[in-house]
């Protein structure tokens, strides 16, 4: 096994382990992670013969990546990995505006000040999809189970034990029975496998919602017309691609909006969407980060 280090030089007011820790993703295949040493680790897809495994790290001043591959890599290979963990941990995007308003909020400060605001996601869009598919109307560890068995059953190897995310051509050669079956997929089965079939003839640009021009309101009605994708997904699946206009409930974060605001009494859905509209375009940011703030306090502290 080749074994080299890679560096980064991270942007002003970055938390790494706040940004790895930011969302559920740190805890699915094909990342995770080392709380005790705040490492965070993943298999990465380079091209159709290499895949390498990253585990990333910091210090004051730089982020490093270990990377353990089978054999040495090209310099191309390299860049793509440091390309890779650039856009999993925001690096390339700029959240002084949102830092600067939560500077002017008491009880958002803490943001500004720990250097949080970042959301953690995939390499690329169709991981994040699948994976946001993969939380609907289901527990955790139902979600986790099916993407355990979705990199297992599908993804490149990298070792015994070790899989990358799998390419939209591999689940798109699967079949909607073997998914119910064998990934436990149930009524998203035939959802994954369309997805990844317009994905993989290219009829579908997921990747595109990155860097799109479209007003958020229209992308969002462009995002509701892929099947398997409502508008919980589509809320949060915005909030990856640096659109934060949108809550994105589900009955977790309800179950937390309740407890927070009214004593565990439950509100409309229209009552929490108004709470948040005078934060404006980042009211989906303020929404998570109250949200979870206490996994930062209680367990995700420097």
């Amino acid at each position: 096994m080749q074994q080299s280090v890679l560096t980064i030089s991270p942007p002003p007011h970055f938390h790494f382990w706040r940004t790895a820790y930011s969302h559920g993703w740190c805890d699915l295949p094909p990342f995770f992670h080392d709380t005790e040493n705040k490492r965070l680790s993943r298999v990465l897809t380079l091209d159709a013969r290499t895949c390498a495994l990253a585990t990333v790290s910091a210090d004051n001043k730089k982020l490093h990546i270990t990377v353990k591959s089978v054999r040495p890599l090209a310099s191309v290979h390299k860049k793509q990995i440091i390309s890779h963990v650039r856009t999993c941990l925001r690096l390339d995007e700029d959240f002084s505006e949102f830092h600067n308003a939560a500077r002017k909020i008491p009880a958002f400060r803490w943001i500004a000040t720990t250097g949080s605001g970042r959301m953690l996601r995939s390499p690329t869009v169709f991981e994040d999809v699948v994976k946001m598919i993969c939380t609907t109307n289901c527990t955790w560890a139902l979600t986790k189970m099916m993407i355990t068995n979705l990199v297992e059953q599908f993804g490149q190897k990298f070792d015994g034990s070790l899989h990358a995310f799998p390419t939209p051509e591999a689940i798109a050669a699967s079949s909607e029975k073997y998914l119910r079956k064998e990934i436990k997929s149930g009524y998203r089965s035939p959802y994954l496998i369309e997805l990844a079939e317009r994905v993989a003839s290219g009829e579908l640009d997921l990747e595109s919602w990155r860097t799109s021009d479209l007003p958020t309101d229209e992308l969002f009605k462009q995002m509701r017309q892929v099947k398997g994708i409502g508008p919980y997904a589509v809320g949060n699946i915005m909030k990856l691609i640096g659109r934060y206009n949108y809550l994105g409930l589900d009955s977790w974060v309800r179950a937390q909006y309740y407890k927070q605001h009214h004593k565990g009494r439950r509100v409309k859905d229209s009552t929490i969407e108004k709470y948040y509209e005078k934060f404006g375009k980042w009211r989906g940011l303020f929404f998570w980060f109250e949200m979870t703030r206490y996994w930062h306090d209680d367990k995700f502290t420097t």
